[in-house]
């Protein structure tokens, strides 16, 4: 049964000073740990981010200076931890009250917000005007679309909206390998938005499975992410239909020439396997199963999925002139 939630519900209100909503906050440490810093830039979504990034460098047509391609990497790499540092200084309210949130350097009291905020703003313009000096424009043009859109369209209207913040939101994290292969090209081209859509794609089952053994803590924070609106099944139910649309979207560039039997073949067993996952999960007894026992290990295996996926991409255009 789904829970009591509404779609239309008003939205959270913006976050607050910590120290005025959470009495267990009092005060800031005396000053951060540059770990703290790091942790900003969420470094584990940005080591995603970086290899789609770099895949997208090394799989587009033609070919740039080594100096040019760590530059286009590194800035990319920059751009998503921006967006993570503001990220967590718009969210510290409702990351305050999840567990997997809850020791993030401004929630556990070790970060003033403000510092964020800076930290997101200074590197969001650096990276944009730095890839646009070292790159060329138009890559410097998608890096500024990838973290407005990450702030804006996700983190401030869509995230504490509705239930769709990640379908529609996670387009912010399909964009480094469109940026990566832009900095060689210089222009978009239908393979580029393959790399795109197959991200788009896999976003969804990806964290509506998080979602689903999660879903106390995002109901808690009140945030309304889908297995809290619909419930469990409509949960399982979508999971398993993007799956379903995910698996041949993965074999589009074997037609379009960008990518040739290794991959195929690659696409094709990991896409057995996500399925497999994906049945499992949507037969997932919901009053009897722990949703950790199926979901948890299908949000785990979707991190290895779609980095292996790039990597096949990667090995079967290597593989080309031996072939």
């Amino acid at each position: 049964m789904a829970r009591t939630v509404e779609n239309n519900a008003a939205p959270l209100a913006p976050p607050q000073v910590i120290a005025t909503q959470s009495p267990e906050v009092v005060a800031v440490a005396a000053g951060p740990r540059l770990k703290d810093y790091a942790l900003l830039l969420k470094p584990r979504v940005m080591s995603l981010v970086v290899f789609t990034g770099l895949a997208g460098v090394y799989l587009a047509p033609g070919s740039i200076d080594f100096m040019t391609a760590f530059y286009a990497v590194l800035w990319i790499a920059v751009g998503a931890g921006a967006s993570g540092s503001i990220n967590m200084w718009y969210d510290r309210d409702i990351d305050l009250h999840m567990s997997r949130t809850k020791n993030r350097p401004i929630p556990a009291g070790r970060m003033q917000p403000v510092h964020a905020l800076w930290v997101g703003l200074a590197l969001s313009i650096g990276s944009v005007v730095a890839m646009a000096g070292t790159v060329n424009a138009l890559a410097a043009a998608l890096l500024a679309v990838t973290i407005a859109y990450y702030v804006f369209i996700y983190t401030v209207w869509l995230k504490r909206r509705t239930p769709q913040n990640i379908v529609i939101g996670g387009a912010s994290g399909a964009f480094p390998p469109m940026i990566g292969w832009t900095a060689v090209t210089g222009d978009i081209s239908l393979d580029s938005v393959l790399l795109f859509a197959i991200i788009f794609m896999w976003t969804p089952p990806h964290f509506w499975a998080l979602a689903l053994y999660r879903s106390g803590d995002y109901e808690k924070a009140g945030v309304p992410m889908l297995p809290v609106v619909s419930g469990a099944r409509e949960t399982k139910k979508q999971i398993l239909i993007y799956s379903i649309l995910l698996v041949p979207l993965t074999l589009a560039p074997v037609f379009t020439g960008m990518a040739g039997a290794i991959y195929g073949t690659a696409a094709i067993l990991l896409g057995i396997g996500l399925m497999r996952h994906s049945i499992r999960v949507w037969r997932m007894d919901d009053r009897n199963d722990d949703p950790a026992s199926k979901a948890r290990p299908m949000f785990f295996f979707t991190i290895f999925y779609l980095f292996l996926i790039f990597v096949a991409l990667m090995i079967d255009k290597a593989a080309q002139p031996w072939l």
